[in-house]
């Protein structure tokens, strides 16, 4: 009788892991069926504005001509308190580089993700102090996730080269030089030009992944068991899904030549944390190239990413896999 109980047990929990994976897979088909177009639904242009005279300005498009040499894309969800030091940083290091190069032409476009502190009132108090041809404000009106921000900053931006980067300041601005030197360095051979380069890399598509990959030997001594458990995890599933090249995918310190943002962030349709893995699979998929430059970053209080987060992550991940493994999400190679 108690062999049988175990037995009937057995059965009965296997049956259930079955029609729960079932019921997942189902899932996950649905609804990567349902965000197939999410890489087109946000395309009509915000609309910038100056406070100082309170008129309307012209909105770029990734497709138009590069205006700038490099546009800083800052997503900012609920940043009051952090955003003003991590501005104020950046603004202080873009001035000396341009007062020292006048080549050197540059852009902060805030992307405020729908906060619900004084963030925007912080991104237009930067604005009337640099003017709107320096920096500029996105409101997406309600919060859509760092990945939609960052998107919509980047096709709306004027930059030859566009760098994304945290409104924390975990990593420091000067560390761009990093990324943009090698950028250059891959541009002037796949131009096979060892002169100036600056004019062509707009059109050249490179892509530079800021890591801390450096610095996991010190993280896992520091962070609990638990948080070491899942990160691993995590980083198992990126290879799965996104395959082996790059050992840091979410750092949130990254640079695109003009060329390499238009065919992946016309593309994107993860709107969240695992909006980065979806870059890498998509960089592979156009062959783009990835460069990984070790940087310099520290843990700053307040982040937001959390267990809940990396649940997050894994679903995406799924949908993303489903998604382009088996063509419900197609990829558009529109040039112009």
């Amino acid at each position: 009788m108690e062999t049988w109980g175990w037995s009937t047990m057995l059965q009965f929990t296997l049956i259930l892991a079955l029609v729960f994976g079932l019921g997942l897979a189902v899932a996950i088909v649905i609804e990567s069926f349902r965000r197939r177009f999410n890489h087109s639904h946000l395309e009509a242009h915000p609309i910038f504005e100056d406070p100082n005279s309170l008129k309307q300005v012209n909105c770029p498009y990734i497709y138009d001509p590069a205006e700038k040499y490099i546009s800083l894309i800052v997503p900012a969800y609920n940043e009051e308190l952090r955003l003003p030091g991590a501005l104020d940083e950046t603004m202080n290091y873009l001035q000396e580089r341009a007062g020292k190069d006048h080549s050197f032409t540059y852009e902060v476009i805030i992307v405020d993700d729908g906060s619900k502190d004084g963030t925007k009132r912080v991104a237009f108090d930067f604005v009337r102090r640099y003017k709107v041809d320096n920096v500029r404000v996105v409101l997406l009106g309600k919060n859509q996730g760092k990945g939609e921000a960052i998107r919509k900053g980047m096709l709306h931006s004027r930059g030859k080269l566009l760098l994304m980067l945290d409104a924390d300041g975990a990593t420091k601005v000067d560390d761009m030089e990093k990324l943009e030197n090698q950028i250059l360095a891959v541009a002037r051979v796949k131009h096979q030009s060892a002169g100036d380069i600056s004019e062509a890399i707009q059109d050249i598509p490179i892509v530079a992944f800021g890591s801390r990959a450096h610095l996991e030997k010190k993280a896992l001594a520091t962070r609990k068991w638990y948080r070491n458990f899942l990160m691993k995890g995590f980083h198992v599933v990126v290879l799965l899904a996104a395959g082996p090249g790059v050992r840091d995918t979410q750092c949130g310190f990254k640079m695109f030549t003009r060329a390499a943002a238009r065919k992946l962030f016309t593309n994107i349709r993860l709107k969240r944390w695992c909006f980065d893995v979806e870059l890498v699979y998509l960089s592979k998929y156009f062959k783009i190239p990835i460069i990984e430059i070790s940087v310099t970053w520290s843990e700053i209080p307040g982040s937001k990413v959390s267990a809940l987060s990396i649940l997050n992550m894994l679903w995406e991940m799924s949908l993303m896999s489903v998604g382009y493994r088996i063509g419900i999400w197609k990829i558009s190679n529109r040039e112009s």
